[in-house]
């Protein structure tokens, strides 16, 4: 069903006409809320708007019952510090235990490995990211350059003085020793998976096409469960409380005398 039929029509204009629970949606607050909830089209986009200000006025009327009272914390409104103190009273969730750590461990270990260190050298073609046209063709240029190295490897160097467009050219190309953090991320994230010897594709990035030589590579290690067990324990604690949140909302919400619109628990702002 299209969110804008789920609206009902307000007499004042194109705005919905929501109340909760006896309380009606300011139509100027859903116009402000728009800004946050980009959309397809502009129904879509007030509907975004409108849900976000439901579930942020079911909490507030929950706060109100309870009689929550938080001071904020650095950086923090004064409606964001309301909302995290009434998630803390009625919200809670179990921490996991050593053995559920140990079993997500154990189960994605690939994830827990130290970055490749990767020396590299590259002939760069520059060309905006925007020029989409540009681009097509230096990658016509690219592949042929491909093809040469791959029947004369020894040439990189004197193609990379004459075709690129870095600096390193003057050193045949060659970027040194590159890890993780190094270099542009849409960069490293092709280049720290290549194998050793020249790529048979380029690699983009927002200043060109790169054709990339891996001249040397050492793979990360595997880091041992006491260096990541923290990181995972954060990890599993995020996902039960996201889990957590969307179930209080959804028990919010089957309480509460909502008129005007359907609401969708697991797609609010709240916990994106």
């Amino acid at each position: 069903m299209n969110n804008a039929a789920i609206i009902a029509s307000s007499e004042r204009a194109e705005w919905p006409q929501v109340r909760v629970n006896g309380i009606e949606l300011d139509p100027e607050a859903i116009a402000r809320e728009m800004q946050y909830h980009p959309a397809e089209n502009r129904e879509d986009a007030i509907y975004l708007a409108a849900q976000a200000l439901v579930i942020r006025e079911l909490l507030d009327q929950r706060a109100a019952e309870l009689g929550v009272e938080v001071r904020p914390a650095a950086g923090e409104t004064a409606e964001e510090a309301l909302i995290r103190g009434l998630l803390e009273c009625e919200v809670q969730v179990p921490e996991a235990d050593e053995a559920s750590l140990q079993r997500f461990y154990q189960a994605n270990q690939a994830r827990y490995c130290s970055a490749p260190l990767v020396a590299a050298s590259h002939i760069l073609l520059a060309v905006p990211a925007e020029d989409a046209v540009g681009r097509s063709q230096q990658r016509e240029v690219a592949l042929q350059l491909i093809s040469q190295l791959q029947e004369a490897p020894e040439r990189f160097a004197e193609l990379t003085k004459r075709h690129s467009d870095c600096p390193s050219k003057e050193q045949g190309g060659a970027l040194g020793q590159i890890s993780q953090g190094q270099t542009v991320p849409e960069f490293e994230r092709q280049l720290l998976r290549l194998p050793e010897g020249l790529s048979a594709q380029p690699l983009e990035s927002r200043y060109g096409l790169h054709i990339v030589r891996v001249d040397q590579r050492i793979d990360g290690r595997q880091l041992p469960y006491e260096h990541v067990r923290d990181s995972i324990a954060r990890e599993l604690g995020e996902r039960v409380w996201r889990k957590a949140v969307v179930q209080y909302l959804e028990t919010l919400m089957a309480e509460a005398e909502i008129e005007g619109i359907v609401l969708r628990a697991a797609d609010s702002p709240l916990v994106q």
